[in-house]
């Protein structure tokens, strides 16, 4: 079996204003960190279909972000979050990327997937964009692996170090999905309280603390979060993967160290080969800065890759 990687050039078209930390260059310092991966299989995200955003939005919400995309120039949505006009060409391959990568996980083409795409996904909610995202990557995955290919238990755990308050609202109500959260608290976007729990007790949040550390984040993941998962035993695991955890990066206080998320990633793909024949999809999120960002998608893709072999 193997890992395979989704991307496509239309993500490098989502251009966003001079100094914006979500830039392009995010996923040119990603692809040049993976250039050395010879074994790693690349395959290009497809375009998504309109039913596969109405999974988890609704058409007028599509229709609105169709109609904002700008043939020239930048259109802001909010304070964070901007179009160019290559924007939703490049949404709608973040979203055909998760789907291609969950049909070919659970097809048997690989045991696991990680998709490298922009814009981000876990922000956005059912009607709103922000943060950066327009549609619900990771949501949307899961949703078509639950009324798709009809599985029952899909866990969707999100080590972002902003809490995923789009999954949470697009999954709140999805019985067959449980959404797990590690995230800074206090941070924006100010959600993602352990008190938080979804419409079937399907919702786990756990905010870390400012300045705490990896050792930290092993901790409650070691006690709660594994555990959690462990009893689920889930049919696949989603992970939206953000690196901005890390202790460089500029939008955030955690000390993660890029050994970090090599750890977690081993854990993760320890609990898939246990439940769900090792079948994991990662697809990116957050990760600011440049060089931790390169270095920690690298650490991550190179455990999927060692426990794919």
């Amino acid at each position: 079996m193997t890992t395979l990687l989704y991307t496509h050039a239309d993500c490098l078209t989502h251009v966003t204003p001079t100094g914006h930390p979500e830039q392009v260059a995010r996923l040119t310092y990603i692809e040049n960190a993976l250039a050395g991966f010879a074994t790693l299989e690349r395959r290009e995200a497809p375009d998504c279909q309109d039913d596969d955003i109405l999974l988890c939005h609704p058409q007028s919400y599509l229709d609105m972000i169709t109609q904002a995309s700008p043939s020239s120039g930048q259109r802001a949505l909010d304070g964070d979050t901007h179009m160019s006009a290559g924007t939703l060409r490049a949404a709608r391959r973040a979203v055909g990327a998760n789907i291609a990568a969950v049909d070919a996980v659970l097809g048997g083409a690989a045991t696991n997937a990680f998709v490298a795409t922009r814009p981000p996904g876990h922000h956005a909610e059912q009607s709103t964009p922000m943060g950066f995202c327009l549609f619900g990557n990771i949501a949307i995955a899961a949703r078509h692996a639950i009324k798709r290919h009809g599985l029952s238990r899909v866990a969707v755990v999100d080590f972002d170090v902003h809490h995923g308050n789009g999954t949470q609202a697009l999954l709140w109500e999805e019985e067959n999905a449980q959404f797990y959260s590690s995230h800074q608290s206090p941070l924006w976007p100010g959600s993602g309280q352990s008190h938080e729990t979804g419409g079937h007790n399907n919702v786990w949040n756990f905010p870390l603390p400012p300045h705490s550390d990896g050792p930290h984040m092993r901790d409650v993941y070691t006690r709660e979060i594994l555990p959690a998962l462990d009893r689920y035993r889930p049919e696949l695991i989603l992970v939206s993967a953000g690196f901005d955890a890390h202790a460089a990066d500029p939008l955030a206080q955690l000390n993660w160290q890029t050994e970090d998320f090599a750890w977690l990633t081993q854990r993760l793909c320890d609990l898939a080969s246990t439940h769900c024949g090792g079948r994991l999809v990662s697809t990116l999120e957050g990760g600011y800065d440049l060089r931790a960002l390169a270095e920690s998608v690298t650490a991550h893709v190179g455990v999927l890759m060692e426990k794919s072999a």
